[in-house]
C-alpha cells in the first residue's frame, strides 16, 4: 500500500516537473519568434509547432514511465498517425512517391512470378520432362533435334524410366459441318502424352491405345472453350460426330477449363496414329517428346535411360546405320518448365531488376523529403531527449512513421500494380508464355507487403542516423541556435546531396538501357526483312486435307485454280503461295540436304530451311532474285526437278551466287536431284532479331522420285496477295468468295497482312523497350524532382546569406550561377557513378540487343547531355526565386 502512495506521489511530482520545465522552454522559444518579428499568437503556434504540440509532452512523458511494450507500441503508432496528418502535402507526396514504385514493382513480380517462379499447372509437375536430342552435323554439334517416329517406338517399347511417354506437335485441322468452314488449332499427340501431362477431361475420356490404329473409329477431344463456343456447351456431346478434315471423328472428351498444353490454346485434340508407311524414315525428326518420370527418377537417370536406347534404335531402324551413328545422337532431356518458358526468362529478369531500381530511386526522394521533414521537428526531437526520451525511443518513433508511409504507400501500390498489371498482360508479347496464369495472388501479396516494409526501413533509415546520433548535441544549442551549428548544418546538406546524387547515377543505368534498347530496336528497323511493303501484303493459309481431295494432282490443280480466282480480284497486283511465308516459324520445315558436289564427313549432313512456293512468290513479296529466274508453270505441270537456294546458301557452298547457278541438290541421300535454277535474296525469316537462314526453295506441286514413296504435295499453304486493299473487310470478303467457288468446304485461316505477322516477330523486343522507356523515364523524372527540390530547400535555408550578398551588391546572375553550379555538379558526380555502374551492368543486356554494343558512346554521351540539360532546369527554376529576395525581410526574419 506504502509503495503504491509513494508511486502515485512520484508520478505527480514529475508531472509537474515535467509542465514546469515544459512551460519554461515553450515561453523561451515564443519569446525568441516574437524577436524575429512574429506576433504573441504566431510566436505560440509556432512554438508548438516545434516542439510537436501536446503529443510531444505526452511522447517525454509516458518515456520516462516505462510503461508496457504493447501499450508503447499502439502509442508509437497513434503519435505517428497524428505526426504523419499534421503534414499532408508532405504525406501525399511521399505517398505517391512510393504507390509508383511498389505498384510498379509488384506488377512485375506478378508476371515473373505467373510466368518463371509458379510450377506448371500439372500434377506432380517436376516429374515431366522434355525429350530432346544432340547430334553432329558435319563436325558441328546441334542441339534441340526432336523425336523421329521410329525412336518413339523405341523408347515406348524399351524404356524403364518413363511412368507415361509420348509425342506432340501442334497444327491445324479444318472443321466442316457446324457452320461455315472453319480451320481450328490443333494439338496431334500419341496416347501417352496426355495421361503424362496428367489432366483428366472434364467430360469423357483420354485417348486409348485403340485410338492410335486405323482399326478404331477416329476420335477427338475438344478444348473448353471451343465446346462452349461452337457447340454451345451441349451435355450431351459425347459420342457427336464432327468432321475434321473431312472425315468424321467421334467425340470422346472435352478438357477442363483453363487447360493449355505447354504454351498452346488448341481447340482440338488430335491422336497421332503411327502406323504402316506413316513411319517417316529416320532422317525426319518432327516431333517434340513428353515424358513423366517415375518416381524417385532423376533427370540424370533418364538421360542415362536414353542413351541406352538410342544403339537399339538405330539397330532395329537405322537403314543407314553407319551414318546414324557418325551423327552421334546424345539425349538432352530437361524440366518441361524450361521448354515451356524459353528464354523469356531473360528479359522478364532484366525489366524486374530495372523497376527495382526505380524503387531505389524513389526511396532516395523520399528520404530526402524526410530529412527535411525531420530538419524541421528538430526543436521538438531534441526537447523529447532532454525530458527523457531516449535516442532508441524517438528512433522507434521515427521508424514506425516510416513503416507507416511505406505500408501506406503500398497499399495505394497495389492498386497501381492492378491496373499495371491488367496493361501489361494487354501490350505483353503473344509469345510471352504462361499469361493466362499471371494474376495478384498469395505471393505477390507478400511480395509488396515485403518490399512496402523493406522500403520504410530503408529510407527511414537515413533521417534516423543523421539526426538521432550526433548525441552532443544539447538542448540549449536547440533553443536558441535552432540545433543548426555549421558543421551539423554541412553533415545535413551532405546527405541530402548523396542522395540526389544516388538518384541520378541509377537514373543513368536505366536511361543507358533504355537508350540501347532503342538504340537496338531502330537497328532491327532499319534492317531490310527479305520482303517489301509487308502492309500491302494479304495472307491467308488454305488447307486441302486428303480426306476431301485424295489425288495430289487434283489438289495441285486447285491451289492453282485458287490463285488464278484470287488474281482476278480487282487491286490484286500479285499473288502467290508457300508452304510458309517469312516469319511464319510454325509452319517451318528443316530438311537434311545434299549437293552432288559436296564432300560430308560421316554422319548426317546439315539441316536447311525448306520451302515450297508457287510462280511469281518472290514477286509477291518483293524479294529480289540474285541470280537466275524464277519457276514456271510449265515446270510445275511438268513435274520438272527445280529448286532456288537463298543467297547466303549459295555463298556458303559454292562462293559466288552465279555459281550455284545449274548445280543439283536432293533431300537426304536417296531423294531426287534437282538443278538450281535461281538464287533469291536473303530473308530474315524466323525474325529480324535472329540470323538468316540458308533456304531452299522447291516448286510448288506433285512431287516424284526417289525417296518418295507415293506422289507427295503441300496440302496446307500460305497465300501471299499483294494489293493496296490488304487488310479490309471488303478484300478479305471477296478473297473468301473467291476460295469457296472452288469448294465451298475449305476453310481460310491466319487471315491477316505480313506487317501483322512482322510486328509480332518484334513483339518481344517491343514489349522489353516499352517496359525500359517507361522505368527511364520515371528515374530522370525522380531524378530530377529529387535535384530541385534540394535546391529549393538550399535556397530557403540560406535566406539570409542570398540577402547578405544581394545587399552587398550581387547581381541576380551571380546568385543564380551559385545554385546552377551546385546542381550541375551533383549531376555532374551522379553521372560519372551512373556511368561506370552502367559499364557493368548493361553487359547482360548483350543477348537482348542488335546492332548496338553494350558500351555504346552515342547511348552514353545522349544519356549524360539529357540527364546534364534536366538537371540545369531543375536548378535553374528555383534559384529565380533567389534573386527576389528582400534583403530587409531576410535579414529581419534571421
Amino acid at each position: 500500500m506504502l509503495s503504491r502512495f509513494w508511486n502515485l506521489f512520484r508520478r505527480k511530482r514529475l508531472d509537474r516537473e515535467l509542465d514546469a520545465e515544459l512551460r519554461y522552454h515553450m515561453e523561451s522559444l515564443e519569446a525568441q519568434y516574437r524577436h524575429r518579428g512574429l506576433s504573441a499568437e504566431e510566436a505560440r503556434m509556432a512554438a508548438r509547432r516545434d516542439f510537436g504540440g501536446a503529443v510531444a509532452v505526452e511522447e517525454a512523458y509516458r518515456d520516462q514511465r516505462g510503461i508496457p511494450m504493447l501499450e508503447s507500441l499502439c502509442r508509437d503508432i497513434r503519435f505517428s498517425l497524428r505526426s504523419i496528418r499534421r503534414t499532408p502535402t508532405l504525406t501525399l507526396a511521399v505517398i505517391a512517391t512510393l504507390a509508383i514504385g511498389i505498384g510498379a514493382n509488384t506488377a512485375m513480380f506478378s508476371i515473373v512470378n505467373g510466368v518463371l517462379i509458379q510450377p506448371l499447372p500439372y500434377p506432380q509437375p517436376d516429374a515431366l520432362v522434355a525429350v530432346w536430342h544432340t547430334a553432329q552435323f558435319q563436325g558441328i554439334t546441334s542441339n534441340n533435334i526432336r523425336l523421329s517416329s521410329t525412336m518413339y517406338l523405341t523408347y515406348s517399347e524399351q524404356n524403364k524410366t518413363f511412368q507415361q511417354f509420348g509425342l506432340w506437335h501442334a497444327g491445324a485441322a479444318s472443321v466442316t459441318g457446324i457452320g461455315d468452314p472453319e480451320e481450328v488449332r490443333a494439338l496431334v499427340v500419341t496416347y501417352g502424352t496426355l495421361p503424362a501431362i496428367g489432366v483428366h477431361p472434364a467430360v469423357g475420356r483420354w485417348f486409348s491405345a485403340a485410338d492410335d490404329t486405323t482399326a478404331a473409329q477416329e476420335t477427338v477431344i475438344l478444348s473448353y472453350g471451343y465446346w462452349q463456343r461452337r457447340l454451345g456447351a451441349d451435355p450431351a456431346v459425347l459420342g457427336k460426330m464432327i468432321t475434321i478434315d473431312s472425315r468424321p471423328r467421334q467425340v470422346i472428351g472435352v478438357m477442363p477449363s483453363g487447360f493449355q498444353f505447354m504454351a498452346s490454346d488448341a481447340d482440338v485434340i488430335l491422336p497421332q496414329r503411327f502406323q504402316g508407311n506413316q513411319l517417316q524414315p529416320n532422317d525426319i525428326h518432327a516431333y517434340v517428346g513428353i515424358a513423366r518420370l517415375k518416381p524417385g527418377v532423376s533427370l540424370a537417370e533418364a538421360n542415362a535411360d536414353v542413351a541406352r536406347m538410342l544403339p537399339i534404335w538405330i539397330d532395329k531402324y537405322g537403314t543407314n546405320g553407319a551414318a546414324l551413328n557418325a551423327a552421334r545422337f546424345a539425349p538432352a532431356l530437361r524440366p518441361l518448365k524450361q521448354d515451356v518458358v524459353g528464354d523469356v526468362g531473360r528479359v522478364l529478369w532484366l525489366l524486374m531488376v530495372t523497376i527495382g531500381i526505380v524503387l531505389l530511386i524513389a526511396c532516395a526522394n523520399v528520404a530526402n523529403l524526410l530529412l527535411v521533414r525531420t530538419e524541421g521537428r528538430e526543436h521538438e526531437i531534441i526537447v523529447r531527449a532532454a525530458l527523457g526520451a531516449g535516442w532508441v525511443q524517438i528512433g522507434r518513433q521515427l521508424f514506425i512513421e516510416s513503416i507507416i508511409l511505406a505500408l501506406s504507400g503500398g497499399i495505394v501500390g497495389l492498386m497501381v500494380a492492378y491496373g499495371g498489371l491488367r496493361l501489361l498482360v494487354a501490350m505483353g508479347p503473344m509469345q510471352l508464355p504462361r499469361l493466362a496464369e499471371v494474376s495478384i495472388n498469395s505471393p505477390v501479396l507478400l511480395f509488396a507487403f515485403a518490399v512496402s516494409v523493406t522500403s520504410g526501413l530503408l529510407f527511414g533509415l537515413i533521417p534516423v542516423v543523421r539526426y538521432l546520433m550526433p548525441k552532443s548535441l544539447s538542448l540549449g544549442d536547440a533553443l536558441h541556435t535552432g540545433g543548426r551549428t555549421l558543421s551539423l548544418r554541412r553533415q545535413r546538406r551532405d546527405s541530402r546531396n548523396a542522395l540526389v546524387v544516388a538518384q541520378v547515377a541509377l537514373a543513368v543505368v536505366l536511361l543507358v538501357a533504355a537508350g540501347l534498347m532503342i538504340r537496338s530496336f531502330n537497328a532491327l528497323g532499319n534492317v531490310q526483312p527479305g520482303f517489301t511493303a509487308p502492309e500491302r501484303i494479304q495472307t491467308v493459309r488454305i488447307s486441302i486435307p486428303e480426306s476431301e481431295v485424295v489425288e495430289p494432282e487434283r489438289t495441285a490443280q486447285m491451289q492453282h485454280d485458287i490463285m488464278e480466282r484470287i488474281a482476278a480480284i480487282p487491286g490484286v497486283t500479285s499473288v502467290s503461295f508457300s508452304t510458309a511465308l517469312p516469319m511464319e516459324t510454325e509452319f517451318e520445315d528443316n530438311i537434311v540436304l545434299t549437293a552432288e558436289d559436296q564432300t560430308y564427313l560421316p554422319g548426317i549432313p546439315p539441316l536447311r530451311r525448306s520451302k515450297s512456293v508457287a510462280p511469281d512468290y518472290f514477286r509477291t513479296l518483293g524479294t529480289p532474285l540474285i541470280a537466275g529466274r524464277d519457276f514456271t508453270w510449265s515446270e510445275i505441270h511438268d513435274h520438272r526437278a527445280v529448286a532456288i537456294v537463298s543467297e547466303n546458301m549459295a555463298r556458303e557452298m559454292w562462293g559466288e551466287p552465279l555459281v550455284a547457278l545449274g548445280k543439283r541438290i536432293r533431300v537426304g541421300r536417296v531423294g531426287l536431284w534437282n538443278e538450281i535454277i535461281g538464287v533469291a535474296g536473303n530473308v530474315y525469316d524466323s525474325g529480324v532479331d535472329q540470323p538468316v537462314p540458308p533456304i531452299v526453295y522447291w516448286r510448288a506441286g506433285v512431287q516424284r522420285g526417289p525417296g518418295i514413296p507415293n506422289a507427295y504435295v503441300p496440302r496446307e499453304v500460305t497465300f501471299a496477295i499483294r494489293s493496296g486493299l490488304a487488310g479490309t473487310e471488303e478484300f478479305i470478303k471477296r478473297i473468301s468468295e473467291a476460295v469457296w467457288m472452288i469448294d465451298p468446304n475449305l476453310p481460310l485461316a491466319r487471315v491477316q497482312t505480313l506487317a501483322e505477322v512482322y510486328d509480332r516477330s518484334m513483339s518481344r523486343a517491343s514489349f522489353a523497350l516499352v517496359m525500359l522507356a517507361i522505368a527511364g523515364f520515371m528515374a530522370l523524372v525522380l531524378g530530377i524532382v529529387g535535384v530541385y527540390g534540394v535546391i529549393s530547400y538550399d535556397i530557403a535555408q540560406r535566406t539570409r546569406e542570398v540577402g547578405l550578398r544581394i545587399a552587398l551588391g550581387a547581381k541576380g546572375w551571380e546568385v543564380r550561377r551559385m545554385f546552377l553550379r551546385r546542381g550541375l555538379a551533383m549531376a555532374t558526380i551522379g553521372i560519372v557513378a551512373g556511368t561506370i555502374a552502367a559499364f557493368a551492368l548493361t553487359r547482360g543486356m548483350s543477348s537482348l540487343l542488335f546492332g548496338v554494343s553494350p558500351v555504346d558512346p552515342v547511348t552514353y554521351a545522349a544519356v549524360a547531355i539529357v540527364l546534364l540539360v534536366a538537371a540545369g532546369l531543375a536548378s535553374y527554376l528555383p534559384s529565380l526565386r533567389a534573386t527576389h529576395v528582400n534583403p530587409v525581410d531576410s535579414l529581419r526574419v534571421e
